[in-house]
């Protein structure tokens, strides 16, 4: 065990194209999950946390870490499962994360071992399950079904964020020149979906969207075979990294090296934090990088592009 918690420190520093390092931990049952390593920023034991007065949700309290104070969530009671005792956290762990700007440090039983594979080995979950889960993809290993939570969907229902874009960003000119646009959203989670559909079509732009880089590559390509300009058809692409099936990085090499769409404009919109976020977007060939999830950000990027269209 000293060892995973040891070595996650030095592996969310490695870049990898199209690899995937899950950190497996369990909550209540033997039933395993991953996290991205790219997103943990160390392990440890649960220490004696801070109680936070009239506290309702499932942050159960804070920890003081290396001079900076986190929520603790407790993943079990986020999802609908039993909560963590008072009395067992002394026995469980904390991994401690980045997502959406936030830093949480999120209380589950038990910490396993780091796991590389390829995103293509992940899949998106089977749509018969409905959506109404907070799963979203799967990783078949040993004979035994791996859950990868959707995050950012436990996050949204603790946090409701505004998706409204301020006035300023775009004025009255810019909204109307957005209503000749249509942009491709590509992303595994359905609350960013939905996050940044809002917030584009707030803005008067039409949406397609996607809910991974390999049904989007399947979109264009077929678009493309068809005889549509896809260059002109999209404004621009903005996509999420972490995919089932095919990660953004993948799907912006791979539309860079069809000569029919290497023109069109690709954002990458993450959750993931890191310096080796740049340079990935530089090594793809991406045209530029949003932190997850900010609404003016993300129409400022849009309007920006509509202007370099427009001269």
């Amino acid at each position: 065990m000293s060892g995973i918690l040891d070595s996650v420190n030095l592996r969310t520093q490695m870049v990898g194209q199209n690899r995937l390092e899950l950190l497996l931990f369990a909550l209540e049952t033997d039933q395993q999950y991953g996290i991205n390593v790219f997103k943990v920023r160390e392990v440890l034991q649960c220490p004696e946390l801070t109680e936070v007065p009239r506290q309702t949700s499932a942050i159960k309290g804070m920890a003081h870490i290396r001079g900076e104070t986190i929520p603790v969530l407790d993943l079990s009671e986020a999802i609908g499962r039993q909560t963590v005792p008072h009395e067992q956290r002394q026995d469980c762990f904390l991994i401690v994360a980045e997502y959406n700007r936030r830093t949480l440090a999120f209380l589950v039983r038990k910490v396993d071992r780091i796991l590389n594979t390829q995103w293509d080995q992940i899949m998106a979950p089977p749509t018969e399950i409905g959506v109404e889960n907070y799963l979203t993809a799967i990783f078949e290993y040993e004979s035994k079904l791996i859950e990868i939570l959707d995050v950012e969907q436990i996050l949204a229902d603790l946090y409701p964020m505004a998706t409204e874009v301020s006035k300023d960003v775009a004025d009255d000119t810019v909204r109307e020149k957005a209503r000749d646009y249509q942009i491709l959203i590509v992303d595994d989670s359905s609350v960013a979906r939905n996050q940044m559909q809002r917030s584009l079509e707030g803005l008067g732009i039409k949406v397609t969207s996607c809910n991974n880089g390999r049904m989007a590559w399947d979109l264009l390509r077929d678009m493309a075979d068809r005889g549509t300009d896809v260059t002109t058809h999209f404004l621009m692409v903005i996509s999420d990294i972490e995919m089932p099936e095919m990660d953004g990085y993948t799907l912006t090499s791979m539309i860079r090296e069809d000569e029919r769409m290497s023109n069109m404009h690709v954002v990458l919109h993450t959750s993931l934090s890191g310096g080796f976020n740049v340079s990935m977007v530089k090594k793809v060939g991406a045209d530029g990088f949003l932190a997850k999830f900010n609404p003016d950000d993300l129409a400022t990027a849009v309007v920006q592009r509509i202007q370099q269209v427009e001269k």
